[in-house]
């Protein structure tokens, strides 16, 4: 095999890469490989054979069991897999064991290149505690806070609880150490429900990560968050590829990302820039990782966390930056040099993500289940969709009830504004009930549009909730779409109200496009 011309300055030169994850962000990482030339291996377990990014592979292999202990968080069996199919390193990808400094520790010691940081990295700024700790030690803002002393009885523990929070001052909020998307987290707004917080807190962290640790921090209402993207390589070198605006969020999780940022002035832009390279090299970062930030109303700005992984968001930056990240990510892993400067880069226009989820977001976003009988994805300029589902697919709950990620990108916001609205009503989706619906609202509203956005964004304006506009009975719309696909008829009668519907408010505009 002739190697391509990247692979042969790299001092480890990877030509198969494992991707231990699934659904859109395997995708996308196989889609990176093959366009530099390196085979992409796919795992699957058995619900997930024939899914889209095991077709998109160079190869699969199957894990053995259905669970997600036996699958996609089973290190040993992904080991193996790497082992017997030959692969040179393994990818992550987000979430499941991304960020598992014992797994990333296993990759490494098993002869595989680990596409990520190194595992003393991820312990560091795993821990919240501890990258308080590391950022204020490096000059990096930090939150104001207390760490709670765990004493030798639970009256001295209360105790300590009582100081910090007297230190700190309410509002505040307690966190978790270990662990993220809001689990362990509690607001606390005055002293009669500190201690009952504390204890509710301490026990969702306990159950969801395995350590009960909590700590205090100042509740900054009405900020902004707002993260950057850094790329460091194994030579010294770190850069900021400037910030996203990720304020709009539900329960703590995303909903809307955006680059830049529409409130950043240049000084601040440059201050949170360099901040965030001084947190990645107080950690001897390498590879992709995100800085994130809490932007307050008086234009401060604190250390919230770092993600020492890829993010969801990431095609955003990847669009104003024209940065591959993943393919820097493999370069990174491969022993090569970051190919540009921080002043080799600059913004370029504006581009939007949204998140494409099975859910009703007029009952409270209850995840939603059902067949995909139409997936027609948008179409036009500037237009980019990551997913890992196609029509015909099911929306389940047993993995993240996202379907796509939708991204769009402009010369300025405005136009990335409309085009993203055109796009979201254009994009057909029946069978499974979405949020798309409540997407547009959001780019339709006018708060939006000024770019006054903060993390209470959703609460603020949504405070009873949301209702859909839509005017065409499900059903109705289902049975139409069965009957053109050639399917049958009776979908519609298995498919309750709640699951069969249309994306968006423009739905006679959907079906010219499926129907013609």
């Amino acid at each position: 095999m002739i190697r391509p011309e990247w692979m042969k300055e790299a001092p480890k030169p990877i030509s198969s890469v494992l991707i231990a994850n699934r659904g859109e962000i395997a995708c996308r990482i196989i889609r990176a490989c093959q366009e530099m030339e390196i085979e992409a291996i796919a795992i699957q377990s058995s619900s997930d054979e024939g899914a889209l990014h095991t077709e998109m592979a160079d190869k699969v292999i199957s894990l053995s069991g259905e669970s997600l202990a036996d699958t996609y968080l089973n290190g040993d069996a992904i080991i193996d897999a790497a082992k017997s199919s030959g692969a040179d390193a393994i990818h992550p990808g987000y979430g499941f064991l991304s960020e598992r400094a014992d797994f990333a520790k296993s990759v490494i010691s098993s002869g595989i290149i680990w596409i990520g940081p190194s595992p003393e990295a991820i312990d560091s700024m795993g821990d919240k505690v501890t990258a308080r700790r590391r950022m204020e030690n490096a000059s990096v803002p930090v939150i104001p806070g207390r760490e709670i002393l765990i004493g030798a009885n639970e009256a001295s523990t209360i105790d300590s609880l009582v100081d910090a929070a007297t230190s700190v001052g309410y509002p505040l909020l307690l966190k978790a150490s270990a662990g993220g998307g809001g689990k362990g987290m509690r607001i606390v707004r005055e002293p009669k429900r500190l201690q009952q917080e504390f204890l509710a807190a301490q026990r969702e962290a306990e159950s969801s990560f395995g350590d009960g640790t909590v700590y205090i921090e100042r509740l900054l209402e009405n900020s902004r968050h707002i993260e950057v993207q850094v790329l460091s390589d194994n030579h010294g070198n770190t850069v900021h590829l400037f910030e996203r605006e990720c304020s709009i969020q539900r329960r703590h999780q995303k909903v809307v990302e955006e680059a830049p940022s529409p409130v950043l002035n240049e000084e601040t832009r440059s201050a949170m820039g360099k901040a965030a390279v001084l947190a990645a090299q107080e950690v001897s970062y390498s590879g992709a990782g995100t800085v994130e930030f809490l932007l307050s109303s008086d234009g401060s700005f604190y250390f919230l966390e770092m993600n020492t992984r890829l993010q969801v968001e990431h095609p955003v930056t990847e669009c104003i930056s024209g940065v591959d990240l993943v393919e820097q990510q493999i370069r990174i892993a491969s022993g090569l040099a970051l190919p540009f400067s921080q002043d080799d880069l600059s913004i370029r226009g504006h581009a939007i993500e949204v998140r494409i989820y099975a859910e009703d977001p007029s009952r409270g976003f209850l995840p939603a289940t059902g067949p995909l009988v139409v997936f027609v994805p948008p179409e036009g300029p500037g237009v980019r969709l990551d997913t890992g589902v196609r029509q015909g697919d099911e929306a389940r709950i047993d993995f993240d009830p996202m379907l796509a990620k939708l991204i769009v990108y402009g010369s300025d916001r405005d136009q990335a504004i409309r085009r993203m609205e055109r796009a979201l009503r254009t994009f057909v989706i029946l069978g499974a009930t979405t949020n798309i619906d409540f997407l547009i609202d959001i780019m339709r509203h006018k708060s939006f549009i000024s770019g006054d956005t903060t993390t209470n964004f959703i609460d603020n304006h949504y405070p009873d909730g949301w209702v859909s506009k839509e005017t065409i009975p499900h059903e109705v719309l289902l049975a139409a779409s069965a009957e053109q696909l050639g399917l049958d008829r009776n979908i519609s009668a298995s498919t309750s109200e709640d699951k069969g519907r249309t994306s968006n408010n423009d739905p006679f505009l959907n079906l010219s496009r499926v129907f013609p």
